[in-house]
């Protein structure tokens, strides 16, 4: 029987590699771990963790500001982001020593370096030394992508952002998916100018029209100006003072420019297609509903794959991976409807079919409220709420649940359990409301609109 150094070699410290590591190491597997940079990987170091804490510090300024309804009377308040940078930092370092802490006690052995595939059973470290796997796990993520237009290497991307020393007056952002909005409506609370340029009407494209509306609108009153139909030709100046060239020939005078224009695959210089793995036309990893290439003895999980770049999806898909290849328990990815969030202000939580892809595949029955919160009414904020649930006539089964404004993404964790379970409309009209909350409007609705 060949003898291998060990039984899985994971490229990558993010969140799905972590996890698959872990857990496999815990089914008894030898295993080793290779990160480059720090382990965590994009949503601990620089996405969902540190984004989370800015989105918190943002949202205080409403707080000040509706505080004098309530009978508070509060001094001038003051914001200094070298200070939040820092608690950011903090927290951060923190959360990399608990994840490099739990992978050492479950027996995984960290290298900090870069590592490559050198063959179907073989990784090369930048060091030179050569290690031989039984099995290979991919798990490197993916990279923020600027396209290629002069004036490029002026502009910032997400992982820059969170480098940042101090706040500018005046920002541009390329790009209105997850990153796009939520870096708006931050950086809006905290003071900056906010110029957002879209190639579509409105924001978050792939999302439910009333969402995108709806957001786009607050986006709107709250002051960030957002110019639709439109595509960056060039960025000329210096850092500080740069001009932004639209193809519609606008010019935007900021002091920064920040692309959320996408992401891609970290798969350029792996040596996956000299060891044979195939990927797809972005230089995602094919793979199958176990993560398993085209190689028997590779496989691939998270953004690296190209599937749904969510971070609990990689996760979802580590834990899968071990317990398939070291638990002797096969487990295809299966993460059913994705409850996910949006964390602008307001907040989005989302689940299921959007209404055009319920309509476009079922008799559908709308169910929709728009309303003012109860902690908005004594503040006078304009603030509202939307909610609407889509439900399959023939069934009565929720095909999708969309919530946007306070609270929505952790309303919507809950809502995707009940929908996970099959729930009905009828399973939510007979559950109890709880008064007074937002969320008991999801189990009052009555009415249909449509």
């Amino acid at each position: 029987m060949t003898e291998f150094d060990c039984d899985l070699f994971v490229i990558g410290g993010g969140s799905g590699g972590v996890r698959a590591a872990r857990i496999s190491a815990t089914h008894g597997a030898k295993v080793m771990l290779a990160e480059e940079y720090r382990v965590g990987g994009t949503c601990v170091i620089r996405g969902c963790v540190p984004k989370k804490l800015y989105v918190y510090a943002s949202r205080f300024v409403d707080d000040f500001e509706n505080a004098s309804g309530f009978g508070w009377s509060l001094s001038e308040a003051k914001f200094d982001f070298a200070a939040l940078k820092a608690s950011k930092d903090k927290e951060i370092d923190r959360l990399e020593a608990a994840y490099r802490n739990n992978l050492g006690r479950s027996g995984v052995e960290i290298v900090t370096e870069r590592a490559s595939i050198a063959g179907p059973h073989a990784v090369m470290l930048a060091s030179g030394r050569k290690i031989s796997a039984r099995t290979i796990l991919v798990a490197t993520g993916g990279h923020p992508v600027i396209p290629d237009l002069p004036g490029r290497e002026l502009a910032n991307d997400s992982n820059d952002f969170f480098e940042w020393k101090s706040l500018p007056k005046s920002v541009a952002i390329i790009g209105a998916g997850y990153i796009g909005v939520e870096f708006a409506c931050l950086l809006q609370k905290l003071g900056c100018q906010v110029t957002v340029i879209l190639r579509r009407d409105h924001v978050l494209p792939r999302f439910d029209h009333d969402l995108r509306m709806g957001l786009t609108e607050a986006m709107e009153r709250g002051g960030i100006k957002i110019i639709p139909h439109s595509a960056i030709a060039s960025i000329s100046g210096k850092p500080g003072g740069l001009v932004v060239t639209t193809s519609n020939h606008e010019e935007i005078a900021v002091e920064r420019v920040i692309f959320a224009t996408g992401r891609a695959p970290n798969t350029r210089g792996l040596g996956l297609a000299e060891a044979g793995v195939h990927l797809d036309d972005q230089g995602g990893v094919i793979v199958d509903s176990y993560s398993k290439t085209n190689i028997p003895s590779i496989y691939a999980v998270g953004d690296v794959t190209n599937r749904i770049q969510l971070t609990p999806v990689a996760i979802r898909e580590g834990h899968a991976f071990a317990d398939t290849v070291f638990g002797n328990l096969p487990t295809p990815v299966d993460i059913g409807p994705v409850p996910t969030a949006v964390f602008s202000t307001p907040e989005i939580g989302t689940v299921g079919l959007t209404e055009k892809e319920a309509r476009d595949a079922h008799d559908v029955v709308l169910f929709k409220t728009g309303f003012r919160p109860m902690h908005a009414t004594l503040s006078g904020s304009s603030e509202r709420m939307m909610m609407k649930i889509l439900v399959d006539r023939p069934t009565d089964r929720v095909l999708g649940v969309h919530i946007l404004g306070h609270g929505a993404g952790e309303m919507i964790q809950l809502v995707g359990i009940a929908m996970r379970m099959g729930a009905t409309k009828r399973d939510f009209d007979q559950t109890l409301a709880v008064h007074p909350t937002a969320a008991e409007e999801l189990v009052t609705l009555r009415t249909p609109v449509s």
